[in-house]
């Protein structure tokens, strides 16, 4: 089941012939990585193996020596790229540490010409996503949680595996390591309940386990329906953003043209511009905010000043449009 559920994830159109994996080191990601190389020899294509090196860690350079040596028994090109995470703008660490590992490994990504990358989120990884944005108030289309590909920063990114028990996972890096002699590392922060989804797991799930059995399975229900909901409102969304007069970069479009749509359709042209742009979508009251603020500006957005803060990027006003200035590196 891993290895079909990999397959379908790979396609080998001669325009494609290299793609990478995004490898922590972890069970997940180092099965992930075992399961490409196996369908990279088969298939004729270049596995890459990206690590991203937060240093947040006194454990992280032996990490990274390890993942280099899972790449070596595999007889794959393995590349580390130290990063800065910005602890600055009050996301918090682990939306922090998300963002520098996303800009990182689109640095990777251009270095070694690659544009796809998998990533090793499972079916439990999915479900803690949609409570946890359900907790964050990300609304009906943000409980779509991950989705199966998604494109940031011109990187394809494919997640396998999505619909997989993580079960099966530590079954198959058990077996690994039995016949390697490499064991996955255990990064001590999945369990440190000072973090949010640690927490989750530490705390919440064992009672959700206990008291709804295959509650995983439900809130992946719930992620694909979204998705579908999703595609509907973003193809009106769609249609409204054509009316917005947007640049074509897509970074700037007009207030008053904005002004002229109806409440809903306001929000969900917003939530179609930041997707657009890779960004995560905002939470309810980051949305509120957002749109409070814009129904404040004058016309030409002369009377007073807009700057708010998304993700990677900041969101401001300038002569009557509405732009998205990434922050700089």
């Amino acid at each position: 089941m891993v290895r079909e559920a990999l397959a379908a994830s790979n396609p080998s159109e001669a325009h494609n012939r290299s793609f990478a994996v995004a490898l922590s080191g972890g069970a997940d990601s180092a099965m992930l990585a075992v399961y490409a190389a196996h369908l990279a020899e088969h298939s004729g294509q270049t596995l890459h193996c990206f690590h991203i090196h937060h240093g947040l860690q006194a454990l992280a350079d032996p990490w990274q020596a390890h993942v280099h040596r899972l790449a070596a028994i595999l007889g794959v090109s393995c590349h580390s790229l130290r990063v800065q995470v910005d602890l600055g703008q009050g996301d918090g660490m682990e939306s922090a540490a998300r963002a520098a590992r996303y800009e990182g490994l689109a640095k990777l990504a251009k270095q070694t010409g690659v544009n796809r990358v998998w990533l090793a989120h499972h079916g439990e990884d999915q479900a803690e996503t949609v409570l946890l944005r359900l907790l964050r108030g990300a609304g009906p289309l943000g409980l779509s949680a991950m989705a199966p590909t998604s494109i940031r920063d011109g990187i394809t990114y494919t997640r396998p595996w999505l619909d997989m028990p993580r079960a099966r996972i530590l079954a198959a890096a058990q077996a690994f390591t039995q016949a390697t002699g490499w064991m996955p590392v255990q990064d001590p922060t999945n369990l440190d309940p000072a973090y949010t989804r640690a927490a989750l797991r530490r705390q919440l799930t064992p009672i959700l386990n206990e008291r709804w059995r295959g509650w995983q399975g439900v809130l992946a229900r719930h992620a694909r329906q979204s998705r579908e909901m999703m595609g509907l409102v973003a193809e009106i969304a769609a249609e409204d953003w054509q009316k917005l007069d947007p640049a074509a970069d897509g970074l700037s479009f007009s207030l008053a043209a904005w002004r002229t749509l109806s409440h809903a359709r306001q929000a969900q042209v917003l939530r179609y511009w930041l997707s657009g742009q890779g960004l995560r979508a905002p939470t309810d009251a980051r949305l509120s905010e957002l749109m409070r603020q814009m129904r404040g500006l004058h016309a030409l957005g002369h009377d007073r000043q807009m700057k708010l803060h998304h993700e990677r990027a900041w969101i401001v006003c300038v002569r009557g449009r509405i732009m998205l200035i990434p922050k700089k590196q």
